[in-house]
């Protein structure tokens, strides 16, 4: 129920109307707006705002409905009921294109999304749209008959008939004879100075005649046909042209009589179809109003919210549309309204100053509720739900009525009579200005009388007024709420925000005094009404500034936790993307190391290569390539660590592996089963496995120097080099098969060669080597030479400075050093000169 008749005119929603009607593609749909109903059915309210869901999302996730062919033929069609009637060729043309709009539209909501597992039941992306297609009949027959009929341009094809066709033919050949014989007589006119050079033919009364000045007129035979408005030419028919102009004529007529004979039969054949078709005309209809309702909610920011069967509203953000579009062409903005009714909460006695938009927040409520009751989209937050009333009544503006001797206190009791006797537990009540219009003290008594009878009834309303008994009941009674239209005291205007749970002030004294009335009328009004009255308001006032005042702080402190949630975001993307470059970085390095390991096996083949070119043995050989293979796993090992913690497992791994790889290799050597590499020289030989004595003919493991022991104290030795004496462990030293008197005058040559050589690396030897920003291969190729000088200087430690990087390079080199038999210990350098960015190498 609806009430009073004028409601819509109260609320504003005939205006909505309108701005609809502007929306719809065609007749139909205009029509369909002004047909919207009030609805209280969940249900029916719930699929007509599905539909405008959905038809919102068919447009935004594809864009390819066929809006087009919206033309309304059904008066044409109503009219051919009758026998003897037919459709002209503009009524065919726009009955093909409605009606294939229908057969696309239908076929475009019956597409499906396959089945539901386990049923029979297609699924279609579009549920509710594909309700509207029940029951509607499509005519692809009669499209294609009226394809061959029409041509694109919704003229009669010559080929519509055979007889169409000849008749056609005949006129084209007619038309072009009188243009042939007319342009032959206009030329000897036109040679003879009786018509000017630039005239051509032109038609009159559907015949071809020739423009001739009316001084020249009686010089060609002819019939006048015509006059210019001017009076500077006449139309001239020649005498030669007019029975050809007739048969012309003859055969127009012709065509006409056999084009209407094709438009009855085919009217005859859709006639039996027009209440099938008037009734898919309803389809075209519905879909031009659902489109409408998406522009129209587009256009203002609404939406479909979910609406529950019972009465009761939580709107946040709500906003009247009128009001929004009014303020947007000044450049302003609305103030949203946050409203809720529900059980606990039925009554809301809204107070406040005058033009603080008391009225306002009770339209806003009218008109949103009463729009989506109709099926439209509202302008509300997407936190806010809704419910339905079954009547909607409002008391609002003043009524005076001269003719039926009514006042406007009058008129508001008959409303409110009205509304007593009708008012329901689903009933809204929308009252502005409650008791006005009489004596303050009679109208609130009233008013508070009537407020109570609304209560037995269990109504819910929204009801606005100044009277302080109204706000006093709100506070005593359970399901009546205060509520109060907000005012900046300090700076004299209203704010026009809802604030549910205190009363408001009128701020009478305050706004008096802002338009200039006299301080001393001002204080005696305020001794009149009492200084208790007075106090109670400044009291009201400041509660009201307060609760706004801690409003603030808790939309502030809302603002702040919105924003710190953002900050965490951002940084938890940004955390994400250091640990993908992490492991990008990672990545990197695993194929530069790759890389390197690629080069690397390349140098070490090479030398192997040169290895059995001298001769080598191959276990020797062996040991190196299952070294290098080792070191190649380690590497590969690296791009499956998923952070730094596993990274320094992996390479604790790695150590305690080389560690154990160094003992075993060790105590391979104290036992005498490896093997020794000979990188120069052509003589073989033997590893003998007894004690050395003096005089034996030796040389220092891993070089071709040879010398004589000279003595023997424990496990060391003192051997003449070539001249120089040096002190060695024993355990260094290879005993030779052969004495030294018996090495040719070569190898004493070269035992000269060597001293000389040795005291020049002994004085420029250093104990430290830097190999950063080397390749691989360079810095391997580096560490053996300077390896080889250090054994031969003698240096118990080096020190081979790498850097730390991504450690590949530490690896490599440590990877030789451990292939080194005459390296007894190697380490990270102390983290205070420099930890693991430089190895240290013990030599024994």
């Amino acid at each position: 129920m609806i009430y009073p008749d004028n409601f819509e005119a109260k609320i504003g929603f005939d205006e909505i109307r309108k701005l609809l009607r502007e929306r719809c593609l065609s007749p139909l749909g205009r029509e369909r707006v002004d047909r919207m109903a009030f609805s209280a059915n969940a249900d029916t309210i719930n699929e007509w705002l599905k539909q405008v869901k959905e038809f919102r999302l068919v447009q935004q996730e594809a864009g390819d409905f066929p809006l087009h062919g919206f033309f309304d033929v059904r008066e044409s069609l109503v009219r051919i009921r009758l026998e003897g009637t037919y459709l002209e060729e503009n009524e065919v043309f726009d009955l093909r294109r409605s009606l294939d709009a229908i057969r696309q539209i239908v076929q475009y909501l019956n597409r499906t999304d396959g089945v539901e597992p386990g049923d029979t039941t297609p699924v279609y992306p579009y549920p509710a749209l594909h309700r509207m297609t029940e029951g509607v009949v499509t005519f692809p027959l009669i499209i294609q008959r009226i394809d061959g009929m029409l041509d694109k341009y919704g003229k009669i094809r010559d080929d519509a008939s055979p007889e169409l066709m000849a008749v056609r033919r005949e006129l084209t050949k007619a038309e072009g004879s009188v243009a042939r014989t007319l342009t032959g007589i206009l030329r000897l006119a036109q040679s003879e100075g009786l018509v000017e050079k630039n005239v051509t033919p032109t038609l009159r009364d559907g015949r071809l005649v020739i423009p001739v000045a009316p001084a020249m007129k009686k010089r060609i035979k002819g019939i006048v046909h015509d006059e210019s408005a001017s009076g500077h030419t006449v139309f001239i028919e020649p005498a030669e042209v007019v029975e050809a102009n007739n048969r012309i004529r003859e055969l127009e007529a012709e065509e006409r009589r056999e084009i209407i004979r094709i438009l009855k039969a085919f009217t005859a054949l859709v006639r039996p179809h027009t209440e099938e078709m008037l009734t898919s005309y309803r389809l075209l209809a519905r879909i031009d109003l659902v489109q409408a309702k998406v522009r129209w909610a587009e256009a203002t920011g609404a939406w479909e919210p979910q609406v529950q069967a019972r009465p009761y509203i939580d709107w946040t953000g709500a906003i009247h549309p009128l009001l929004q579009q009014s303020l947007h062409k000044q450049g302003k903005a609305v103030v949203p309204l946050d409203i809720a009714l529900t059980e606990a909460q039925r009554i809301l006695i809204i107070s406040g100053p005058n033009a603080g938009g008391k009225s306002v927040c009770l339209k806003t409520v009218a008109l949103l509720q009463y729009m989506l009751q109709c099926g439209l989209s509202i302008s509300v937050g997407d936190r806010s739900s809704a419910g339905v009333f079954e009547s909607l009544m409002i008391d609002i503006g003043d009524e005076q009525s001269i003719e039926n001797d009514l006042s406007t206190y009058s008129s508001h009791l008959l409303h409110m009579k009205t509304m007593m006797r009708q008012a329901d537990a689903h009933t809204l009540l929308l009252i502005d200005e409650f008791g006005t219009g009489t004596e303050p003290q009679i109208g609130g008594a009233i008013a508070e009388a009537v407020l109570r009878q609304f209560c037995k009834k269990h109504a819910f309303g929204v009801i606005t007024t100044h009277y302080q008994n109204l706000k006093h009941f709100a506070d005593a009674h359970e399901g009546v709420v205060n509520a109060a239209m907000l005012y900046d005291r300090k700076e004299m205007k209203a704010l026009f925000q809802l604030q549910i749970g205190r009363p408001g002030s009128s701020f009478a004294i305050e706004i008096a005094r802002k338009t200039g009335i006299p301080e001393e009328v001002i204080a005696e009004a305020s001794e009149l009404v009492g200084s208790d009255y007075i106090q109670s308001d400044k009291y009201l006032q400041d509660i009201v500034r307060d609760k706004r005042y801690w409003e603030n702080k808790r939309q502030n402190i809302h603002r702040h936790e919105k924003q710190m949630e953002k900050v965490i975001e951002r940084y938890e993307y940004n955390v994400a993307e250091i640990e993908k470059s992490r492991r990008e970085i990672l990545q990197k390095a695993k194929e530069q190391a790759e890389e390197l390991l690629q080069e690397s096996n390349r140098k070490i083949e090479n030398a192997i290569r040169a290895i059995r070119e001298a001769q080598a043995e191959k276990e020797e050989t062996r040991r190196i390539r299952e070294g290098l293979q080792a070191f190649r796993d380690e590497v590969q090992t690296f791009d499956s660590m998923a952070n730094d913690e596993k990274i320094a497992r992996k390479m604790e791994q790695i150590r305690q592996r080389k560690e154990r790889r160094e003992q075993r290799k060790r105590e391979k050597t104290m036992q005498g089963d490896s093997e020794r590499i000979v990188s120069r020289g052509t003589e073989k030989v033997e590893n003998k496995t007894e004690l050395l004595c003096v005089g034996d003919a030796v040389r220092m493991k891993g070089t071709s120097t040879q010398g004589t022991v000279e003595a023997l104290e424990g496990s060391s030795a003192t051997v003449i080099f070539g001249g120089m004496r040096t002190r060695m462990k024993a355990d260094r030293l290879e005993k030779l098969s052969a004495p030294l008197a018996e090495v040719q005058p070569s190898v004493r040559t070269e035992g000269r060669m060597t001293r000389r050589t040795i005291d020049d690396r002994t004085k420029n030897f250093k104990q430290d080597l830097d190999v950063r920003g080397m390749r691989g291969d360079e810095a391997l190729h580096a560490v053996m030479h300077f390896i080889d000088d250090a054994i031969l200087v003698g240096v118990p430690r080096v020190r081979i400075l790498h850097g730390k990087g991504n450690g590949i390079l530490r690896q490599l080199i440590r990877q030789y050093l451990s292939s080194v038999p005459n390296i007894t210990a190697y380490k990270d350098e102390h983290v205070q000169f420099g930890g693991a960015g430089i190895t240290v190498a013990d030599i024994g």
